[in-house]
């Protein structure tokens, strides 16, 4: 096990991608951000209020689920329980950032783009991922703002601890059993 960020390195990283998205979208009029079901959600809610407070703007913010939209979602026998998707507002010629934790393989990703098509024509899809595993690529997808890239072999994984669900912020590094 190898700690990538403990919790004070954590918080700064957050509040790096934070300052980099204002830079690039000011005060977010003609911009929304949506959190990825499940994991994605924990960051894109440390960015939000994060960002409005900086930008004393209120930001438009959903949440989406996937699950319906994964290239593997037929491919087990195991139920798929989907969860919330809350986008209750239009993203029709708006900049989208898409938000995630991790970025591995890109299949998230990309079945995020087709269920972001389900709710209209943006402008622009931007991605936002605290930790970008490059070098296990699937498909051509890259992030536009990137916590952290480590990296890893197959054979390890990429553990994000968030103090909502654990009670300590921490991105880890485990080598996986075999």
């Amino acid at each position: 096990m190898k700690i990538i960020l403990d919790t004070q390195k954590f918080t700064v990283v957050i509040e790096r991608l934070a300052h980099q998205l204002i830079e690039n979208h000011g005060n977010f009029k003609e911009t929304v951000v949506i959190g990825i079901q499940p994991r994605g959600i924990f960051l894109a809610n440390r960015l939000v209020p994060y960002l409005e407070k900086i930008t004393k703007s209120k930001i438009q913010f959903g949440v989406l689920d996937i699950t319906f939209y994964r290239d593997d979602f037929n491919t087990s026998n195991e139920l798929h329980i989907p969860n919330d998707t809350n986008i209750d507002f239009s993203i029709e010629n708006k900049k989208v950032i898409l938000v995630d934790d991790v970025l591995y393989t890109g299949r998230t990703i990309r079945s995020a783009m087709d269920a972001i098509l389900d709710f209209g024509r943006p402008q622009k899809i931007e991605l936002v991922t605290l930790v970008d595993r490059r070098f296990s690529r699937q498909l051509p997808i890259q992030a536009d703002y990137v916590g952290v890239t480590v990296d890893s072999m197959i054979s390890q994984k990429i553990k994000v601890k968030w103090q909502e669900q654990v009670g300590k912020d921490e991105v880890i590094l485990l080598n996986k059993e075999i």
